[in-house]
Formats: C-alpha cells, sequence, structure tokens
C-alpha cells in the first residue's frame, strides 16, 4: 500500500497524525463504499446512535455521511467505547447489508429487515474505530464543530444545518441528550423517508 510505504520515510512520532490526516482527506473527497448515501441507510445508521443515548451513553454531536460516521458522546453506566461501537457497528452493518443485497424488504415502520437472512456486518464497517479524548472544553467545542461542518466541507450542503443525518440539522434538536423525545425507542425506516439525498 502506497500510504503504508510514505509513512515508513516519516518519523515514529508523526506517523499516525499523518494516517489519520491522510485517511480523512480521502474519506472526505467521497472515496470507499457510500452505502449511507441511501436516505433510508442514513435514517437507519442515524436511529441506531440516538437508540440507547442517556442509557449506555450520552450523545454530544454527530454526523453521517455517506461513508463514515462521527459521534461525540460519553459512555455511561459501565459501558465502553468500544462495546457502545461494537454494539452499533452489529446493528446497522446487518441490516446495511441486506439491505444492500436486496435481501431486506425493509418493513415501514420498523428497523427489522423482512428476512432473517443477515449479511455479515464485517463486509460494511471496518473492524477498527478512532477515538479521542476530549482535553477540556475548547477541544470538546472544536470537535463539535469539526463534526457539524463535515457535510459542509465534503461540499454536500452549504450550511452544516442543512443536513438532515447531523445533530446540527435543526429538526435533529429534540433528539439531543437530555430531551423527552423517542430516541430510546427503537430505530425506526420508513423506506422512502423524505429528506435530502447526498
Amino acid at each position: 500500500m502506497r500510504l503504508d510505504e510514505e509513512l515508513r520515510l516519516q518519523p515514529a512520532e508523526r506517523r499516525d497524525a499523518l494516517r489519520r490526516q491522510r485517511i480523512e482527506a480521502w474519506i472526505d473527497a467521497g472515496h470507499g463504499s457510500c452505502a449511507l448515501r441511501d436516505p433510508v441507510l442514513a435514517t437507519l445508521m442515524q436511529g441506531s446512535l440516538l437508540s440507547f443515548d442517556d442509557e449506555r451513553y450520552g450523545l454530544f454531536a454527530w454526523v453521517v455521511m455517506p461513508n463514515h460516521v462521527h459521534v461525540l458522546f460519553q459512555p455511561l453506566s459501565g459501558w465502553t467505547v468500544g462495546k457502545i461501537v461494537a454494539s452499533w457497528k452489529s446493528f446497522t452493518g446487518r441490516r446495511i447489508s441486506a439491505h444492500l443485497s436486496g435481501r431486506a424488504g425493509l418493513q415501514p415502520g420498523s428497523s427489522e429487515p423482512a428476512t432473517r437472512e443477515h449479511g455479515d456486518p464485517g463486509r460494511i464497517w471496518h473492524r477498527e474505530h478512532w477515538d479521542r479524548f476530549m482535553r477540556d472544553e475548547y477541544h470538546l467545542k472544536q470537535t463539535v464543530e469539526y463534526i457539524h461542518q463535515n457535510p459542509v466541507k465534503a461540499g454536500l450542503v452549504a450550511c452544516a444545518a442543512d443536513w438532515r443525518w447531523s445533530s446540527a440539522y435543526p429538526g435533529n434538536a429534540t433528539l439531543q441528550r437530555g430531551s423527552a423525545s423517542s430516541a430510546k425507542e427503537p430505530a425506526r425506516l420508513e423506506p422512502g423517508a423524505p429528506g435530502d439525498q447526498p
């Protein structure tokens, strides 16, 4: 892989940062699988993030992009970052795979595929994930801004508030942490749900 060759030439202390920068630029350019470009699948992913808000974790910000997801959250009640991310990947991976393979026939008003045959979630998500520790309030605010501006940076919308699958979207304000919303209900999919298609 060309990136690995380039990184070997860099000082060891710069390799991780450089790898992250290169991969983020590649993703932001729209490379890779863009399964979440489908509004049904983006809605599924967003619903999954909201499902256990204030139970397993507290959500601060999120964005579902066509080929990746950013989530800023704090684990709660003994849950770890790894377990939370694994549950999101497992739940959504099977449903996305089934939907993409045409086996799903997603039921209106349900997050369950019509068939019990699920695809392999490993083919949808990368095994690893990146996480960062928020150092202070300033770092937290910068991270929220980065998350919200991701669709703008990728050229999908002109304004962060126009991206439907983000905590920046005004219609999602009642879904955020601490609200009396349906965030704790299972994620629901409605095929053909209205919304901007990237």
